[in-house]
């Protein structure tokens, strides 16, 4: 089984790339589904298929589905909900208090994620493609799992009863997913613009945190060159895809090589055999299941060092980004660019003090000092 999530800024194509890729692997003879989990669904305008809250056959091999959080919020999370209230008011709360208690934030999301996840296990797909709401939606989506298990460990503490138990396994169960990435990849689409360029960074920087693997950045919209044709619209064209050539000059010299690029097409694709097209200009003959050949580099990586160790957290940094580092228990507290999570830090470095901390083509690098018997 493999999962892939497609996301980007809004409006950046990301959905028409994500059924072009389910496409293309049903094509392959991969029995696919593509889930659209973005509340302002396209997809079904895409494959030109009318889709509902089932999975629905849209041709042979080839699935898609667009998940209804809205319902699933009246349904399971009703269902869970009231089960809590109860718990917590047989543990002495006031009714009031149970209920505020009971309040989850981005409940629509984590429920959207949930339905990923049960598709995912019905196994009757080799592959799911999903096409996610815009950025900033999806890494609220992906940091859900992570987020709502410590929601629910600081609000309940030792009152946990066997609702609250049996929560946190599946948030454990969801985050394991998202974190497995031989199973689960992200594809960042981006068009060659530097506000959007921008923006893709600071979310490469989020994932990377949360340990999901990126396997796949696609310039998608770049313009058609004109060679050697003459007139205003030429010089327009000519001028905009200089531009948009700059800004993809600049991902390589920070470090970005593999973007799979998708030129603009001068009519909405809509239908399989225009997905298609746009899939064999994507993936070139390839494999759509590889990505971008990028090998996953661990977040997390430790050696020794004179004054005790050094740790390597891989994370994309650009010039200008912000850095926060602290030292929380056993926790390293991570902030880049506004985004902020903490870190187990391994055992063998538990003992140690952070002493400095510096940033390469690879990542961040951390020193620590300590004793290395110790551990």
């Amino acid at each position: 089984m493999r999962i892939l999530l497609f996301t980007g800024k809004g409006g950046v194509g990301k959905t028409t790339l994500a059924a072009a890729t389910g496409a293309a692997l049903a094509a392959r003879g991969r029995k696919t589904l593509v889930v659209s989990t973005d509340p302002a669904h396209s997809l079904g305008d895409a494959f030109g298929h009318p889709l509902g809250a089932e999975p629905s056959e849209v041709d042979a091999l080839l699935s898609a589905v667009q998940v209804d959080s809205r319902t699933l919020v009246d349904t399971s999370w009703h269902r869970l909900r009231a089960e809590l209230q109860a718990a917590l008011s047989g543990a002495g709360l006031d009714t009031l208090d149970a209920e505020e208690l009971t309040v989850l934030p981005g409940v629509d999301e984590l429920l959207a994620l949930t339905e990923v996840r049960r598709l995912a296990e019905e196994g009757r797909w080799d592959t799911i493609v999903v096409d996610c709401g815009p950025t900033a939606e999806t890494l609220r989506l992906l940091a859900l799992p992570e987020a709502v298990s410590g929601y629910l460990s600081r609000v309940f503490g030792r009152r946990v009863t066997e609702s609250v138990r049996r929560l946190g396994a599946h948030l454990d169960g969801l985050r394991a997913l998202l974190t497995e990435p031989s199973v689960t990849t992200v594809r960042l689409v981006l068009t060659p613009e530097r506000v959007v360029v921008a923006e893709a960074r600071r979310t490469l920087s989020s994932l990377a945190l949360r340990g999901i693997a990126v396997d796949g950045l696609i310039a998608n919209r770049l313009m058609p060159a004109p060679g050697f044709w003459r007139g205003g619209a030429a010089s327009w064209l000519r001028t905009r895809r200089t531009q948009q050539d700059a800004v993809l000059a600049e991902l390589a010299a920070a470090g970005f090589r593999h973007v799979s690029r998708v030129e603009h097409r001068a009519v909405e694709p809509v239908g399989l055999p225009a997905l298609l097209e746009i899939a064999a200009e994507l993936y070139r003959g390839g494999d759509p299941l590889d990505g971008d050949g990028t090998p996953v580099t661990p977040l997390l990586r430790v050696r020794p060092s004179p004054e005790g160790y050094t740790l390597r957290v891989a994370i994309p940094l650009g010039r200008g980004t912000e850095v926060d580092l602290a030292r929380v228990d056993d926790d390293l507290a991570i902030t880049v660019d506004g985004f902020r999570r903490l870190i187990a830090l391994p055992e063998s470095l538990r003992p140690c003090r952070i002493t400095g901390a510096e940033s390469d083509a690879d990542g961040l690098v951390v020193s620590l000092a300590g004793n290395r018997g110790r551990g």
